[in-house]
């Protein structure tokens, strides 16, 4: 007999259709899967066989044909597990309620003993089975409020195969479907954040330099002596960004279910992601691949902020495979037989110390560095990649006066409810260029439309790039982030002070800071 089950795969961060094929034959032996299968998938076969065993049900005898269609398509992992034992207990017809298992899709790894384990990706199956207006999708109960975020479809979350034979023997019934309130959970969770920039003592010009960058999605490097605070000022940037959208929110939570990178029971992603690898990581891990391409570290920070602490101990080669991704906000990752885009629109905030001892332009200690050392180690970072840095922002350790103020210092909620009011005005202004919503994305032409400053500000950034020996770069930089600033002020145009301001954020250009 011929049995088809409905399931799902997984590539990139969309789920595609897949028919699981099984046919009983009543000549030949020894079981098979076609259609592409990994090592993962031809495995199935022996879990199959232990659980339809344990569970009191015959593995057929003779041969049994599993085909993954389309079979042009590599299947891989473990998720089809459950919806090829359903298909031989189906096609053996030790099942009789074959027809109700068309309307479902089904999917779980399987123990020995028929256990059903968590499997990823469960939230873009979810979205694909509503695409295709199926009656429901059967997941791990673990997976279960992952995929019930998708609404107008029945999602069960089940424990083990036997819970599943029974809801289809029992006519559909006896499994209650998971009912997740997204929008009340979503929204109750958003501001809930363990840090807050009022435990930050001092640093007043950091917070500020932050909140620029925040405001208009600038990415920024922090340069200072250790324990300047770098570290912790960067980990409380995300407290201060404007709350996700629910589209947003849903894109991260996508990736982070591919990646299968969620904690059990989780619903949809409510804060904007923090991430931080360490320097030792590869460049596949950071900007993803491998043989079933997965998302990277900068795909997991997708609408959050990546942070690179100690910028220059990352190898060269895998700071300089972000450079495409930070300018079309995407990671395109091909192999022979499939191509693959990861979203990639990310903040990036580094920090560094100023050389190898660290104590280069510290007010009290010696740096003890040779001459040219430097900017030897400032040439560890490319200058392509700081090309793409709005935000050099030299950071110096906190006097004792100012950690032992007693004074209240201002909370992420101050900062975050100006920065939201500059998104709005950047909302508005560039409503008719799809695919910006931040200054720091402005193009050449854009820019010249823009940021228009009057003769006194020409003067001005005129006088700061011969006096500073800025380089050439720092030009168009300045003038988004004086834009932004004039957003944060509430001003349509850019007055002198706020260029002044910007300009002293670039006052770490490599060619006139290291000397």
């Amino acid at each position: 007999m011929l049995v088809k089950i409905n399931g799902s795969a997984v590539y990139g961060v969309e789920a595609v259709p897949i028919t699981i094929e099984v046919n009983w034959m009543t000549s030949g032996k020894d079981p098979s899967i076609v259609g592409l299968p990994d090592n993962a998938v031809k495995e199935s076969l022996q879990r199959v066989e232990s659980t339809i065993k344990t569970n009191g049900y015959d593995m057929p005898r003779t041969k049994v044909v599993v085909n993954l269609a389309p079979a042009d398509i590599k299947k891989s992992g473990t998720a089809f597990d459950l919806p090829i034992a359903m298909g031989i207990l189906a096609a053996s017809e030790q099942i009789e309620n074959v027809e109700a298992l068309n309307n479902y899709v089904i999917m779980g790894e399987l123990s020995l003993d028929g256990e059903i384990r968590p499997i990823k990706g469960s939230l873009p199956i979810a979205i694909q089975a509503r695409k295709q207006e199926f009656k429901g999708l059967i997941v791990p109960k673990t997976n279960a409020r992952e995929a019930g975020m998708v609404n107008n479809l029945a999602v069960y979350g089940v424990d083990n195969i036997r819970q599943v034979i029974d809801f289809f023997e029992n006519g559909e019934t006896g499994i209650e479907a998971t009912v997740v309130n997204t929008r009340e959970e979503f929204f109750h969770s958003q501001y809930d954040f363990e840090i807050d920039f009022a435990d930050v003592k001092g640093q007043e010009n950091i917070k500020r330099a932050l909140e620029i960058a925040a405001a208009g999605g600038h990415n920024a490097i922090l340069i200072g002596p250790p324990g300047a605070g770098k570290t912790m000022l960067a980990k409380r940037l995300p407290t201060i960004l404007p709350p996700l959208t629910l589209q947003e929110a849903l894109e991260t939570t996508k990736i982070h279910s591919v990646a299968g990178k969620l904690p059990e029971n989780a619903t949809l992603i409510s804060k904007r992601p923090f991430r931080s690898p360490h320097h030792t990581i590869s460049d596949v891990a950071l900007v993803g691949g491998g043989g079933n391409p997965q998302p990277g570290e900068i795909s997991l920070a997708h609408n959050g902020v990546l942070f690179l602490d100690e910028l220059p101990e990352f190898k060269r080669t895998v700071l300089e495979v972000m450079r495409q991704p930070m300018e079309e906000r995407k990671v395109s990752i091909s192999r022979a037989k499939m191509a693959v885009d990861f979203p990639a629109n990310f903040m990036l905030i580094a920090s560094m110390n100023p050389c190898m001892c660290g104590f280069y332009n510290h007010p009290e200690k010696v740096c003890t560095c040779p001459p040219g050392a430097v900017q030897k180690y400032l040439n560890k970072v490319s200058g392509p990649l700081l090309d793409r840095i709005d935000l050099h922002v030299e950071v110096t350790p906190v006097p004792f006066s100012e950690l032992s103020n007693i004074r209240k210092e201002q909370s992420s909620g101050t900062i975050r409810e100006k920065v939201i009011k500059a998104r709005e005005v950047q909302a508005d202004r560039y409503k008719d260029h799809p695919g910006i919503y931040a200054n720091a994305q402005m193009s050449s032409k854009m820019l010249k439309e823009i940021c228009i400053i009057d003769n006194v500000g020409q003067m001005l950034l005129k006088a700061a790039m011969e006096k500073l020996n800025l380089s050439a770069r720092a030009y168009d930089r300045i003038l988004k982030v004086s834009r932004t600033i004039a957003d944060l002020e509430g001003s349509e145009n850019i007055k002198p002070e706020y260029l002044a301001e910007a300009i002293q954020y670039r006052s770490l250009d490599r060619e006139g800071w290291a000397g």
